[in-house]
């Protein structure tokens, strides 16, 4: 064989395994895009988890009508916002569902180490559960950007939207009636019909540092 053909085989052989290496990171690349979206909401379940494991109780005075010395409520940013990803709902002690803005988050007992402003939605000490007659539901939780930020989308309720909690092997069904923003000053007071059962939502207004923003729905059904 010629310096010439010999030279034109080799080059041949060499763009081949280029193409064949090219295509096989393609694939690989594209694996890889495929199972990131999970990846990375294992990553944030798991990292919340961890972190969830190694805090301590937190505390918060009973409520009548005002909340004293609730947890600040921020606009946390730069995570990732994942709330649609496969969760076992049977490890919590109710669920939060609100259809309009796709969230369905559980939360724990007031006792309970886990239920931390920080982690996940919390419920307030002093709060009433679904089965109370005439009682306050009340879960405050982060707005904003990040994983921990399960009321970032509440801004976009209107009067008069759905809300369910399940509870105990029943779903409470409530309608939101008032939507209110109160000064952040560590006090949050409760503006709601005493003789009806009540949840309230608390998170920070959507663009605005200094206020928080309260959401009162009553019990339908």
């Amino acid at each position: 064989m010629r310096m010439q053909d010999r030279l034109r085989v080799n080059s041949n052989k060499i763009k081949k395994s280029h193409i064949l290496l090219i295509g096989s990171f393609l694939i690989f690349m594209g694996i890889i895009s495929l199972f990131w979206n999970s990846f990375i909401r294992l990553r944030d379940e798991v990292y919340s988890d961890m972190r969830i494991a190694m805090m301590g109780e937190e505390k918060v005075d009973p409520v009548v009508d005002t909340i004293e010395d609730v947890p600040t409520v921020e606009n946390v940013d730069n995570e990732t916002n994942n709330n649609s990803y496969v969760v076992d709902y049977s490890k919590y002690l109710a669920v939060l569902e609100i259809p309009k803005i796709g969230l369905k988050r559980g939360f724990y007992d007031v006792g309970s180490k886990y239920n931390n402003i920080q982690y996940n939605v919390t419920m307030v000490q002093g709060s009433t559960l679904p089965d109370v007659e005439n009682g306050n539901l009340i879960l405050i939780a982060h707005s904003g950007d990040a994983y921990i930020s399960y009321f970032a989308y509440l801004y976009r309720l209107s009067v008069g939207d759905m809300i369910y909690v399940t509870y105990g092997g029943r779903r409470y069904q409530y309608q939101l009636v008032n939507i209110y923003e109160v000064e952040k000053n560590g006090v949050v007071s409760i503006q709601r019909n005493h003789e009806r059962t009540t949840l309230t939502m608390i998170t920070c207004t959507k663009n605005n540092d200094y206020t928080q923003s309260v959401y009162i729905s009553e019990l339908v059904g």
